[in-house]
């Protein structure tokens, strides 16, 4: 291929670590590939040419047809606690093209998934729907506006051949571009299947990738554990702040560099409500919104299991050091999810009773079913319209407290409402659009609803006019929303 046109610049560092943590896996080629969506503005920052990737020779890239100069592709082993069970897992139908290299010299990883079967498919097709390849491109790039640590989606491309699921659906593959593809559940792999040497060359080559200003510490897997805990605290406090779900939240779907992965059956919530599960193999509930922090404590217990070895040759006092660290989490959970409902609400400093205002918000907000997203926003615009709680007295004594608390600080109203604009998205990818956008592309082949609908989500807090239908709330229905993984 030439590089002088692509601007593909591939290096394989992955594939330093131990043979056990991978499998080197050609894609399996596609009859006719189209290519659907793609990313030009992260093209360009990957130093890539917007126009050959547009190619044919392009196209054929995106779907495993091609391979471009100095990739090896592998696909890569992990296992996984899924709803609490744990379970051998792996790329099984993923395939990792190499690590591009931008013009920055960042290093990010290049993988197609749906590209076909791979020793880890576990009896699958290795095989990707359509549906669901531009469901994950929506959902990350609205998590990238959102300013939410996210792989992002650098293009779907239909393979021109069928996938059998419930229905014939029609095939597709999406390039996924992250930090990395690293895992809890990678450790998982290598703490289980490996020897403490697969544990602590994988460890050493995330440190050096992901935390390189701690490399040469005397303690750094213990740094490792604890930058680790603090940014998934970070990342799961950012969801909970924007009422993201995730709906999946196993072990394999957790990466140690603290970017959200796998959008499967994630959703965003719209009436406030902790209990609130989209997912349609969720059944108990244990990925609700309200239980999306403590599953982060209990994946990152398993991670820290995993690093026990590392952490010391004591198992007790490594078991000892590895409590104490996850026993940290949930403080630094909330200190940044109090933070970020300060900043929502558009308080500048802090006072003892913070959170008990916030948290008789959330109580008023699931009482009258109030929409997450519209109630800040009202907030934000200065303007209490549209929700049925606001006319309540038990709200109206709140806002008194509300306003009082702000009346204690030196900041200007218009630099309180200034300052709740960068915190209060106008607009969230709601479900009732994805799926109008989805089936518009899918079922009509009409791509205009999901590019307007992605414009719009590029900059959610611009609260332009032209945003403002993207407010609207779905219609009354007696079927509760579902998402399904798509595999």
């Amino acid at each position: 291929m030439n590089r002088e046109k692509t601007h593909w610049n591939f290096d394989n560092s992955y594939q330093v670590l131990p043979k056990i943590l991978f499998k080197n896996q050609t894609p399996t080629p596609v009859k006719s590939p189209e290519l659907i969506v793609m990313n030009g503005s992260l093209a360009e920052t990957l130093g890539l040419s917007v126009e050959h990737l547009q190619s044919e020779e392009g196209i054929n890239v995106f779907v495993g047809n091609q391979i471009p100069e100095n990739s090896v592709p592998i696909a890569q082993a992990y296992a996984g606690h899924q709803f609490g069970h744990f379970a051998m897992l792996g790329d099984g139908r993923a395939v990792l093209l190499g690590e591009q290299i931008t013009p920055d010299n960042r290093r990010y990883d290049i993988q197609l998934k749906g590209s076909g079967r791979t020793p880890f498919s576990r009896g699958g097709d290795g095989r990707a729907a359509l549906g669901p390849m531009l469901r994950e491109y929506i959902i990350s790039e609205a998590m990238h506006g959102l300013g939410i640590p996210t792989t992002r989606s650098l293009a779907v491309v239909t393979t021109g051949e069928p996938v059998y699921r419930e229905t014939i659906l029609p095939g597709a593959v999406l390039t996924r571009v992250a930090s990395s593809h690293i895992r809890v559940g990678t450790f998982q792999y290598a703490a289980n299947w490996g020897s403490r040497d697969v544990l602590q060359n994988l460890a050493d080559y995330t440190i050096d990738r992901h935390y390189p200003e701690f490399e040469n510490q005397d303690n750094r897997y213990l740094t490792f554990l604890r930058r680790v805990i603090e940014r998934q605290a970070k990342l799961i406090s950012k969801w909970q702040l924007v009422g993201f779900i995730h709906g999946v939240m196993n072990t394999d779907n957790m990466t140690v560099s603290g970017e959200t992965i796998d959008y499967g059956p994630c959703a965003f919530m719209d009436q406030y409500d902790p209990a609130t599960v989209f997912s349609s193999i969720d059944r108990e509930g244990r990925y609700a919104y309200g239980n999306q922090p403590s599953i982060g404590a209990w994946n990152l217990a398993r991670f820290a299991e995993a690093l026990l070895p590392l952490l010391n040759e004591n198992q007790e006092k490594a078991i000892e050091i590895a409590e104490g660290e996850i026993a940290q989490y949930f403080t630094i959970y909330n200190q940044y999810w109090l933070a970020g409902m300060r900043a929502k609400l558009g308080i500048m400093n802090e006072e003892p009773d913070d959170e008990a205002l916030v948290n008789d918000l959330l109580q008023l907000m699931q009482e009258y079913k109030s929409d997450y997203t519209n109630t800040f926003r009202s907030f934000t615009l200065d303007k209490l319209e549209g929700e049925k709680m606001f006319s309540k007295e038990e709200f109206k004594k709140w806002y008194k407290r509300w306003q009082e608390r702000l009346s204690r600080q030196k900041e200007p109203k218009e630099e309180v409402l200034k300052s709740m604009r960068n915190h209060n998205p106008a607009i969230i990818p709601r479900n009732h659009q994805v799926e109008e956008a989805l089936n518009a592309a899918v079922e009509k082949g009409d791509m205009s609803v999901m590019n307007v609908f992605l414009d719009a989500l590029a900059k959610p807090y611009s609260y332009t006019k032209e945003q403002e239908k993207y407010c609207q709330l779905p219609t009354p229905s007696n079927q509760p929303y579902q998402t399904f993984c798509g595999t």
